[in-house]
């Protein structure tokens, strides 16, 4: 059953899969897969150069509207998880008012959510504040492909509730991923669950084609304006 789930929706039932890591993360590294990791990081590159480029033209469009609509800093950093479970700082443009948690602590983003500052509304329809992130890329932080990294306070609580959570961390999270192109944004435990069942289904079979597909769909899913 837990192979015809996989092969029919996507995605690694997690309930059903046993205690076996090994069926959700290849432990073996092939030649091939090697070439892929390096093919990987050299379009990773190559787009974190480009993204910045574009960056810098838009910089001086947000920089004004934030200054209307919600005046504060430009870029926001927050600590995310990456590969391994280490600890970084991933940059965005800021989309929230300023100190958006000051009252509530960490919360999940949810539609309607009434901290997006108008501008920050489009840029999250966009998923152009996603773009900063090319900074984390040229530092090996993020890969253009891979699962979303999530936040230290929620990972902790993610962990203990669903099986096999931290395996999503086998890979450099990414600004783009499977989860991301087949399910809408989640702010429930149950929501965390479907998703990361998109996620180890990339951990397991990630690959140019599996790239290709999701960089293929990420296109239509930005001018659809499908962001939160």
């Amino acid at each position: 059953m837990p192979v015809i789930y996989e092969r029919l929706l996507g995605r690694v039932p997690v309930d059903h899969i046993g205690r076996d890591l090994q069926v959700v993360v290849p432990m073996e590294e092939l030649p091939h897969e090697r070439a892929y990791q390096l093919l990987k990081r050299c379009i990773d590159l190559a787009f974190g150069l480009l993204a910045l480029v574009v960056v810098s033209l838009i910089v001086p469009w947000v920089a004004a509207c934030n200054a209307l609509t919600s005046p504060g800093p430009l870029f926001y950093r927050q600590k995310r998880v990456g590969r391994g479970g280490r600890i970084f700082e991933m940059v965005k443009f800021r989309s929230m008012v300023p100190d958006a948690e000051c009252h509530t602590g960490a919360i999940w983003a949810c539609a309607g959510d009434d901290r997006i500052t108008p501008a920050g509304r489009i840029l999250r329809k966009t998923r152009l504040d996603e773009l900063p992130q090319a900074i984390n890329i040229l530092r090996g932080e993020m890969s253009l492909i891979g699962p979303r990294p999530e936040r230290p306070e929620f990972v902790e609580q993610l962990a203990r509730e669903i099986p096999f959570y931290r395996a999503r961390h086998a890979v450099r999270p990414g600004i783009t991923g499977w989860a991301q192109v087949q399910f809408e944004y989640g702010n429930s435990m149950d929501d965390a669950k479907t998703k990361l069942e998109y996620d180890l289904y990339y951990v397991k079979h990630a690959g140019p084609l599996l790239d290709a597909r999701i960089a293929l769909t990420t296109l239509p899913v930005m001018l659809a304006l499908r962001g939160l």
